[in-house]
């Protein structure tokens, strides 16, 4: 598969904005000079075709670059965040790592080498076909983080047809599959990286009306902390068409609630995983959480209850955990779904769910009517053992004002009281002043250490 029409359709675009960094643009023209500085920097560190390198950055210009240089010269490129930087050695080791570069806030550049050889036989798979490769670390929320590689010149395959040019603002993280896939789907289409150096809500809605953003590709725990804070009033969110959620479920609430304080914008749902990519899909209507995929370079399949996926831009493999896939390439999403015809509804990860005396409970479906209840900021639900009915459901909620344990406990357990099946009301309901969110702004459910 050739790599060569990336680069001249990006020499297309000239001197339009490419990458918007610090509130600066730079352009498609000086992005292109920047990989060919990276190319001959990547000389001169001897790190030639298979060459494993960590690359430690937010997305910034010369984040951008080096990764397509990387493309270009078929490198193997392990993008970590500076937030994961205690796991970075581990991590370099894991993907056998020849060298890491890290880029300051200043998009400066500092080199460590590391002597070692590439063995895993995936990686030499990979080198055998002279294709680049990606490394992606999984988030690790039931475990250690997995090391997923991908063939990234299949990962790039997805987006040789070009979309409508669009500027978007890259919410989601460079290391993450969601983060490559917005950064490709817009250079590719011509548009308008925009970067933001925080999550917070008044700094993402200030970029979105400062840079004319049509597209904030995002996660459900971020919008409803953006619906708490009533950042979305203290901006013109006018530009902004489309805010495409994903990476856990969405509770209803929040979507409801959302799509009544932006009714201009569109909702969309999206799926995909550090194994698979992102798959192209369509929302049932507008404010729905079913949607279709397309099935552009994938198949799907539902096995008893479970999302399965055969995908042409699925990963080479784990390079630290055994294969998950059967013997015809159907990998388990581990995803539970509805199916309603040709549509689907995401439940939750099967890894995820309660199982209280025979009957399923899915922490998601409980938190989205814990969200409904009056003074509930955000809440995290989880199961914990039961020597009666094997688990039983358990809450741990922020508030937005203070309250009484025991009088919150009355009231959400009489609010929950038409509003769920009895073995769905918490059993153990706690309050927390600590955030139950991740780097990657992705719900935690850790169980209580009681």
């Amino acid at each position: 598969m050739s790599r060569a029409w990336l680069f001249e359709r990006l020499a297309q675009w000239g001197d339009a904005a490419a990458v918007v960094w610090a509130d600066k643009a730079l352009s498609y023209a000086e992005l292109l000079r920047r990989v060919d500085d990276w190319k001959a920097t990547l000389a001169r560190e001897r790190l030639g075709p298979g060459a494993v390198l960590v690359i430690e950055a937010n997305f910034s210009p010369n984040a951008c670059a080096l990764l397509l240089a990387c493309l270009d010269l078929g490198l193997v490129a392990v993008p970590v965040v500076p937030a994961m930087r205690a796991h970075k050695d581990e991590f370099a080791a894991i993907a056998e790592a020849q060298a890491t570069v890290a880029l300051d806030e200043q998009d400066q550049a500092s080199w460590q080498h590391h002597p070692r050889p590439v063995t895993n036989g995936l990686t030499q798979k990979l080198r055998s076909r002279g294709h680049a490769g990606l490394v992606i670390f999984s988030s690790g929320s039931s475990g250690k983080p997995k090391a997923v590689l991908h063939d990234f010149e299949l990962l790039l395959g997805k987006f040789e047809k070009a979309r409508a040019k669009k500027t978007v603002l890259t919410f989601l993280l460079f290391d993450h599959i969601g983060g490559i896939d917005t950064l490709l789907n817009t250079l590719t289409s011509g548009g308008t990286v925009v970067t933001t150096p925080s999550r917070d809500a008044d700094v993402v809605c200030g970029l979105i009306a400062k840079h004319q953003v049509h597209t904030l590709p995002t996660s459900p725990t971020f919008l409803n902390l953006l619906l708490i804070s009533q950042a979305w009033q203290r901006a013109d969110l006018s530009s902004l068409q489309v805010i495409a959620y994903g990476t856990e479920p969405m509770p209803e609430s929040t979507l409801k609630r959302l799509g009544e304080a932006l009714p201009h914008v569109k909702l969309v749902q999206t799926y995909g995983m550090s194994e698979l990519g992102v798959l192209r899909s369509k929302p049932k209507g507008d404010g729905s959480l079913w949607m279709k995929f397309s099935h552009e370079g994938f198949e799907t399949k539902v096995v008893d209850g479970v999302l399965w996926v055969k995908a042409a831009t699925a990963m080479l493999g784990y390079l630290n955990a055994p294969d998950l896939f059967d013997a015809d390439g159907w990998l388990n999403t581990q995803d539970a779904v509805e199916v309603d015809g040709e549509h689907l509804r995401i439940l939750g990860r099967v890894t995820d769910l309660i199982n209280v005396g025979g009957q399923k409970v899915y922490p998601a479906e409980v938190e989205a009517v814990l969200l409904e209840c009056p003074n509930v900021r955000d809440v995290a639900v989880y199961g914990e053992k039961s020597p009666l009915t094997g688990a039983f459901v358990a809450a741990r909620v922020n508030l937005l004002e203070s309250e009484a344990l025991d009088v919150f406990k009355r009231r959400l357990r009489a609010f929950c009281k038409d509003k769920l099946a009895p073995y769905k009301v918490p059993v153990r309901i706690e309050l927390t002043d600590e955030q139950q969110f991740g780097a990657r702004m992705k719900k935690l459910r850790k169980v209580s250490p009681a």
